[in-house]
C-alpha cells in the first residue's frame, strides 16, 4: 500500500498531468493522420524529452506509443489506409464493415478491443512485477550480455526471407556504436583523426534520420490524395456489448500481444498474425474473415495495443529494448542517469509502479477523448501529404540541431535519412540498424565486465540463468535454420514439379 501511495504522489503532480493529456491526445493524433506514425512523433520529441524529469519524459512517449493505434484504427476502418503499420491488419475487416455502412460499428469495436487489450495488458504487467523484482537480481554481466545477444538474434530471425540483410544492418548499427572513443581505456576508433566522430555517433541523430527524415523524403514525393468521410452518427458505446460475445476471442488475443510483447525483435505483427489466425481458426463463420468479420477486428486491434506495456518488461527488468520505440525510450533513462535493470527494481520500485499506473491512466484517457471527438478527429485523415512532410522535415532538423548545436549532426541526420529513404523504397527493415547500436553497446560494456571472472569457455555459462540463455540462443538458431531449409526445399519442389507418368 505504501508503495502505492509513494507512486501516486509522483503521478500527482501538475507536469506529469499535463504529460498525460499531451501523450495520450497528442498519440491518438498522431496515428489518425497516415505516413506519420509513433516512431516519427518520437524520434521528433526526443531531444524535447531530455530537460523534463524521466517520468515525465517517457510518460509523454508512452502516451503516444500506445495511443497511436487506437487512432491508427479511424482511417484503415474509413478509407482502407492503416494510420500506423501495425493497423494493417485492421483493414482486412474493417474497411469492409465500412462500405457495408458499418463504419460506426467498426470503429466503436476497434476501441472497445483496443481498450480491453491495453488494460489486459497493464494488470498482468502489474501482477508481474513482483516475480520480475525477485529475477532481476539473478541478471549479471554475463546474463544481460546473452540477453543483447538474443535481442538481436530474435530481430534477425523475426525478418523472414530477408535474415541476410537484417543480419547485415544490424551489425552495421553495432558497428555505428563503436565510432568515437571506446568506454575503457578511451582510445579512438573509426575516428580516421576526424575531430566530429571522436564524440561517436549520436542515437538520436540516426533515429530521427531513419525514421522521421526519410518519412519526410516519402511523403514530400508523393501525391496529396483527395478523401472523402461522413459523419458517423450514434453511440459507440456498442462496442463493448459487442465485444462482450467473443471473451475467447480477446483474452487469446491479449495474452499473444502480452507474450509476443515480451519477446526482444517480436512485436505486434507477430502477435496480431497469430492471433488472427487462431480467431478464424476457431470461428464458426471462417467464410467472413476478411470480408467484414466482428471476430476478425476484435483479434487484430486487442493483440496490438496489448504489446506496449508488455514491451517494458525486457525495458525494465534488463535494460533490453525489444524494439525501436522502446530503444528510443531507453536513451531517455540514460541522459536522466536512471539505468534500467536489476537496480531499477530494487532501488526505484514506485518509479516502475508509477509507469504502470500512468499506463492504465493512458488507456482511460485515451477511450473518453476518442468517445467524445471521433467525428472531429476523423477530419485530420483530410491533411495533405506534403504539408506533412514538410513539418516532419522542418521539427525534425530543429530537433537534430538542438541536441549540440551542431550542423555536422544535421548532415548526419540528412546521411540517413536519405538511407532510410532507400531502405523503406526497397522494403527492407531499418529496425535492426537501431536495435544494433543500443543493444551492441550493452553487449560491449557487459561482455567486458563479465569476461574479468571467466576462464574457459563453459565459465561465461556455468550459472542457470546464463545457461537457460544460452539454450534459448542455439533452440533459436536450430529453428532459424530449419524453416530455411524448409524454405530451400519447399522452393525447389514447386520450381521442379513431380511428373505424372502419363505418355500421350
Amino acid at each position: 500500500m505504501d508503495l502505492i501511495l509513494s507512486s501516486l504522489d509522483i503521478l500527482a503532480r501538475w507536469d506529469v498531468v499535463l504529460a498525460l493529456l499531451v501523450g495520450s491526445i497528442g498519440g491518438v493524433l498522431i496515428g489518425a493522420i497516415p505516413g506519420v506514425g509513433p516512431a516519427v512523433a518520437i524520434a521528433i520529441l526526443l531531444p524535447a524529452t531530455f530537460s523534463m524529469d524521466p517520468i515525465v519524459g517517457l510518460t509523454v512517449l508512452l502516451g503516444i506509443y500506445g495511443s497511436s493505434m487506437y487512432g491508427g484504427s479511424i482511417p484503415a476502418i474509413l478509407i482502407n489506409t492503416p494510420g500506423t503499420a501495425v493497423n494493417a491488419l485492421t483493414t482486412y475487416d474493417g474497411y469492409p464493415m465500412t462500405t457495408r455502412g458499418e463504419a460506426r460499428r467498426a470503429i466503436a469495436l476497434a476501441y472497445s478491443s483496443s481498450f480491453f487489450g491495453g488494460i489486459f495488458s497493464v494488470v498482468c504487467l502489474i501482477l508481474f512485477a513482483p516475480v520480475l523484482a525477485k529475477i532481476a537480481p539473478m541478471f549479471g554481466s554475463r546474463e544481460i550480455f546473452l540477453a543483447a545477444l538474443l535481442g538481436i538474434i530474435l530481430v534477425v530471425t523475426a525478418h523472414h526471407r530477408q535474415t541476410l540483410i537484417a543480419a547485415a544492418l544490424a551489425s552495421f548499427g553495432i558497428w555505428l556504436n563503436t565510432i568515437g572513443l571506446e568506454p575503457v581505456k578511451y582510445t579512438k576508433r573509426y575516428t580516421f583523426d576526424q575531430s566530429w566522430l571522436s564524440s561517436g555517433v549520436n542515437l538520436i541523430v540516426v533515429v530521427l534520420g531513419l525514421f522521421a527524415l526519410s518519412q519526410a523524403f516519402i511523403l514530400l514525393q508523393g501525391e496529396d490524395e483527395k478523401v472523402r468521410l461522413t459523419k458517423l452518427r450514434g453511440s459507440f458505446f456498442q462496442g463493448f456489448r459487442e465485444l462482450a460475445r467473443h471473451p475467447r476471442v480477446a483474452g487469446v488475443s491479449a495474452t499473444f500481444g502480452v507474450i509476443m510483447g515480451m519477446i526482444p525483435g517480436v512485436g505486434e505483427f507477430t502477435a496480431q498474425f497469430m492471433s488472427y489466425t487462431y480467431a478464424q481458426k476457431t470461428s464458426k463463420r471462417p467464410e467472413d474473415f476478411g470480408h467484414g468479420s466482428s471476430e476478425g477486428l476484435i483479434a487484430a486491434e486487442t493483440a496490438n495495443n496489448a504489446v506496449p506495456a508488455a514491451a517494458m518488461v525486457p525495458l525494465l527488468a534488463l535494460g533490453i529494448p525489444g524494439e525501436a520505440l522502446t530503444a528510443m525510450m531507453l536513451s531517455v533513462f540514460y541522459v536522466h542517469n536512471v539505468i534500467p535493470g536489476p537496480g531499477l527494481f530494487q532501488n526505484r520500485m514506485d518509479f516502475v509502479v508509477a509507469l504502470y499506473i500512468s499506463l492504465l491512466i493512458l488507456n482511460v484517457l485515451v477511450l473518453v477523448f476518442l468517445l467524445m471527438a471521433t467525428n472531429q478527429l476523423i477530419k485530420v485523415v483530410k491533411i495533405p501529404n506534403r504539408f506533412l512532410g514538410m513539418c516532419v522535415l522542418v521539427l525534425s532538423f530543429v530537433g537534430v540541431y538542438s541536441l549540440r548545436n551542431s550542423a555536422t549532426d544535421c548532415a548526419l541526420a540528412a546521411g540517413f535519412g536519405v538511407l532510410g529513404f532507400v531502405l523503406k523504397r526497397l522494403n527492407l527493415p531499418i529496425v535492426p540498424i537501431i536495435l544494433g547500436m543500443v543493444l551492441g553497446g550493452i553487449m560491449e560494456v557487459k561482455l567486458r565486465a563479465g569476461m574479468a571472472r571467466v576462464k574457459t569457455p563453459f565459465d561465461f555459462i556455468d550459472r542457470p540463468v546464463a545457461m537457460i540463455l544460452f539454450i534459448m540462443i542455439v533452440l533459436v538458431l536450430i529453428l532459424h535454420f530449419v524453416r530455411v531449409w524448409r524454405d530451400y526445399k519447399q522452393r525447389g519442389t514447386s520450381k521442379n514439379p513431380p511428373k505424372s507418368g502419363l505418355t500421350g
